[in-house]
C-alpha cells in the first residue's frame, strides 16, 4: 500500500476533539469492560485490523476471556453474554448500520437509561470515527500498547 498520511502526527488538531469524547466516556456510568466490548464488536463490523488489536489487548488487560472476545463476532449464538451486553451489540450494530429499529430501541432502553444509552451511541460513533480514520490512513495493526493513548 502507498504511504499515507500519518493521522497521529499531522492531526492533532482534529484529534483532539475525538480523544475529548474518550475522555468524557472514561467518566460514563457503563462498565468500562462493556464498552470495550462494544469497541471490538464495532471495529469487527468495520474489519479495522488496528481497532481490533487494541481493543482485544484492553479487554485482556481488563480480565476478559479469550473465548468471549473470539466469540463476539457469533454473539446471538452464545451462551457468554449478559442481557445487558447482547443489547448493547445489538444497539451498536443497528447504529454502526444506520438501520435503528424500534425492537432494538427498546431492547436497549430495558438494559440502559435514558443518559446511559446517550453514552453508548456516543461511544458507538467514536469508535465508528476512529475505525474510518484507521482504514483512511492506515496504522500498522499489532503495534499498540495497553493504555497508549491515555
Amino acid at each position: 500500500m502507498e504511504s499515507r498520511i500519518n493521522v497521529q502526527a499531522k492531526g492533532q488538531s482534529a484529534l483532539k476533539t475525538i480523544f475529548g469524547i474518550g475522555a468524557y466516556l472514561k467518566k460514563s456510568p457503563i462498565e468500562k469492560q462493556l464498552l470495550e466490548l462494544v469497541n471490538f464488536r464495532v471495529s469487527q463490523i468495520n474489519n479495522c485490523a488496528y481497532c481490533l488489536d487494541m481493543h482485544a489487548k484492553e479487554l485482556l488487560e481488563l480480565g476478559e476471556t479469550i473465548q468471549r472476545i473470539y466469540s463476539i463476532s457469533a454473539w446471538e449464538e452464545t451462551p457468554y453474554y449478559t442481557t445487558r451486553e447482547r443489547a448493547a451489540f445489538a444497539w451498536a450494530e443497528a447504529v454502526t448500520r444506520c438501520e435503528v429499529g424500534d425492537d432494538v430501541y427498546k431492547e436497549a432502553m430495558a438494559e440502559f437509561g435514558e443518559e446511559e444509552l446517550i453514552d453508548l451511541t456516543l461511544a458507538i460513533t467514536t469508535i465508528n470515527t476512529w475505525n474510518r480514520f484507521n482504514l483512511a490512513f492506515p496504522t500498522t495493526p499489532g503495534t499498540y500498547r495497553v493504555g497508549q493513548f491515555g
